[in-house]
């Protein structure tokens, strides 16, 4: 009944050494079990380690940050001499463009290259400066495709980081498919439409405000209003849905069913949102209930929600969350 994710593996871009490479500066890896045996189920990885790309060795010295935070340079922990910033950085910008069908990245946090923030940078005193900074590969990387969805390793053990990100995955990889296909005023429309329940748990102000920027679609071509609608619209679905705005979602979803449902049902339904809502059961439990009720009474437009669906269902993305 809902329209899942397409059955193609989306394309990800992984810092190699999550995936069991022993390229790091000791010569060994930071396998992630997460990204090697659950993920790599259901996306292509492309590995990337930039230090290596770059020429550096294995094993090697190790890099550090130093200076400005805001624009740090990557110089040798030992040989103060040996700076490889503007090779990273410029590795970085060529490999935004050569990874162009990608739907996101997992980057290896901590990395001089690769993190994403909270990365040490080492001030003339010998101590890091507060707040860190990004690795210069994953910054000149990030410039260039600001919309990607980006993530660090560590960061996906939390579940409620892992479903947005890999929510922000797929939508990516949709409009990837849309642009493929040719950009149409009813295309874009359609797939806000589809985003309308996911916007209202992440951002449900920004929904009204990306429906009042379509309402002058008519008035522009649609590959010129399209990436500023989308890069809207991810930068909306950034920010993590709580068990408050899920559950204000379900009300709304649980509202087209109200002429179907008996009194007991309707009660029922009303149960398991306030016991999501007190942190008693995960969202897959009222979410169940409320699809199972969809089947037996088919909406159309609901059905087409990605909401309901927005990442395959084996993944058990909402079973923690």
């Amino acid at each position: 009944m809902y329209q899942s994710p397409s059955p193609s593996k989306p394309r990800l871009g992984i810092s190699a050494c999550l995936l069991g490479a022993e390229v790091r500066f000791n010569g060994g890896h930071k396998e992630s079990r997460l990204c090697s045996q659950i993920l790599a189920e259901h996306f292509d990885f492309v590995q990337v380690c930039p230090e290596v790309a770059i020429g550096l060795g294995t094993p090697r010295e190790a890099i550090r940050l130093v200076g400005d935070p805001q624009a740090p340079r990557a110089i040798g922990s030992r040989d103060r001499e040996h700076d490889v910033s503007q090779a990273l950085s410029d590795y970085g910008q060529r490999m935004a463009g050569e990874l162009g069908d990608i739907s996101g990245y997992i980057v290896m946090q901590k990395s001089p290259s690769c993190g994403l923030e909270r990365v040490k940078v080492y001030q003339d005193s010998g101590y890091p400066a507060e707040g860190g900074g990004t690795g210069l590969y994953t910054a000149a990387f990030s410039r260039l495709r600001p919309d990607l969805p980006i993530e660090e390793d560590g960061r996906l053990n939390d579940p409620v980081l892992r479903e947005n990100f890999l929510t922000r995955v797929y939508a990516y990889a949709e409009w990837q498919r849309l642009l493929a296909a040719g950009l149409s005023r009813r295309a874009i429309t359609d797939f806000h439409a589809r985003y309308k329940y996911q916007l209202m748990a992440t951002n449900p102000a920004q929904y009204q405000a990306l429906g009042r920027l379509l309402g002058d679609l008519g008035q522009h071509e649609p590959l010129e209003l399209g990436p500023r609608y989308f890069s809207l619209l991810m930068a909306a679905l950034k920010k993590c849905a709580t068990r408050g705005t899920h559950s204000n979602v379900l009300q709304h979803l649980s509202g087209y069913l109200k002429q179907a449902l008996s009194r007991e049902e309707k009660q029922e339904m009303q149960q398991l949102i306030d016991q999501y809502r007190s942190g008693i059961i995960p969202l897959v439990v009222p979410l169940t209930l409320l699809k199972h009720h969809f089947r037996q009474h088919p909406d159309r437009y609901v059905a087409h929600q990605a909401y309901l669906q927005p990442h395959p269902e084996n993944l058990s993305l909402r079973n923690a969350i």
